[in-house]
């Protein structure tokens, strides 16, 4: 299958000329970026820091993962200048007066760490309002470190980084995209910005590829969590949010951090496909539609199924062809509430869906169990795979 790729484009936008700052904001339209349903690796949810940064005179580093996007104030003004919604250094300068450009090779860093491990498919280096103080280009590379290196241990001249995007010309005021195709694990990136400039967003979406060490260690846990490698394959409606929502960390703190679908005026339903980090033995399953009250989902059930070879269904279709099994009936669902389940006999899976009845939304899903000698066999097998 041939990957898409984002669209591109270069130069300064135009100056802003008041009104919506957004009205002129280059992006790859309403279908968006083709690994854009992807988890945001580098999410603050999940943990990621922009832990330094070589400059900040204008912005602070920790801008760029700032959840939503840049606000732009025309008349927001501090002691060192504009201020930016993202992160900015100040203008380079050469060595002399007979060489006042900078150098071709000077650039600006920052590291960023990674809120949970994983395989990046695509980046987007967010300049929104950055129209004529954006970097000329940017590169992106990556590296895998144990623990939780500190800038000096990954600045080492012995540490190892792969180029997921090599210098590369890009645009001011855009949302710049770049799939990546390198097929490692990685737990930090360094971004750079030739020659200086400015950045509002960077959003790092891949998949999740959790340590086996520490889910073996663990014992018990959430089969389903982002942080532990469960997955979104499909969900019938992302209407108003993602359903990647409902395997985020922690609780939802308001109504558009779960997932919840558009009102249904047919008789059918609606469902989120999940898929495990790899085969293991669910025991107890949370539901949760804490901050959804006048628009939690009625009832809810859960299916399964178990294919331990990885062979177990094409993703892409709703799963009426499908053998699943169910393992929660159909049971009704309060508003604002988590609704607990033990398991009168653990079932093994692979995959996991819940169907909603009839429509309306759950802020989280929960499946506490631990992984199959299988699973294990396999998770560890790929974590070797993906150079770990």
């Amino acid at each position: 299958m041939t990957e898409s790729v984002p669209p591109r484009w270069t130069g300064d936008a135009l100056p802003y000329a008041g009104g919506d700052p957004y009205a002129d904001y280059r992006t790859p339209g309403p279908a968006g970026f083709p690994f854009g349903h992807l988890v945001d690796l580098a999410g603050r949810q999940l943990g990621a820091g922009v832990i330094a940064a070589n400059d900040e005179f204008f912005a602070e580093r920790e801008n760029l993962l700032k959840p939503g996007p840049a606000v732009f104030d025309p008349e927001r003004f501090g002691h060192k200048g504009k201020i930016m919604d993202g992160w900015e250094t100040r203008r380079r300068r050469g060595a002399s007066a007979d060489r006042p450009h900078p150098e071709d090779d000077d650039h600006d860093w920052a590291l960023v760490r990674l809120g949970a491990p994983g395989i990046v498919r695509g980046l987007v280096v967010d300049t929104a309002h950055f129209r004529g103080n954006y970097p000329r280009a940017v590169s992106v590379e990556a590296t895998a470190l144990p623990g939780s290196p500190s800038p000096e241990e990954l600045l080492a001249p012995d540490v190892k980084w792969t180029t997921l995007v090599p210098r590369t010309e890009i645009a001011g005021h855009a949302a710049n995209g770049f799939t990546v195709a390198a097929e490692q694990r990685f737990t930090h990136l360094r971004v750079n910005q030739h020659p200086d400039g400015g950045i509002a967003r960077l959003r790092v979406h891949g998949e999740v590829a959790p340590d086996p060490a520490w889910l073996t260690a663990l014992g018990t846990f959430d089969l389903l969590a982002l942080e532990n490698g469960g997955q979104v394959e499909d969900a019938s409606d992302r209407f108003y949010s993602p359903a990647t929502n409902s395997i985020q960390p922690g609780r939802s703190r308001q109504m558009d951090d779960g997932w919840e679908t558009r009102r249904r005026r047919d008789r059918g339903n609606d469902w989120i496909r999940y898929t495990l980090p790899a085969q293991a033995e669910i025991r107890a399953v949370e539901i949760d539609t804490a901050c959804l009250k006048g628009n939690a989902a009625g009832w809810a059930a859960l299916s399964l199924r178990d294919g331990a070879d990885g062979a177990d269904g094409a993703a892409g279709s709703d799963g009426a062809g499908e053998a699943w099994t169910e393992f929660l009936p159909r049971t009704r669902l309060q508003p604002d509430t988590n609704h607990r389940f033990v398991l009168e006999t653990p079932v093994r899976a692979t995959r996991v869906r819940i169907d909603i009845f009839p429509d309306g939304g759950i802020s989280r899903l929960r499946l506490f169990g631990s992984l199959t000698e299988a699973g294990a066999r396999r998770l560890a097998a790929r974590h070797q795979e993906l150079g770990g």
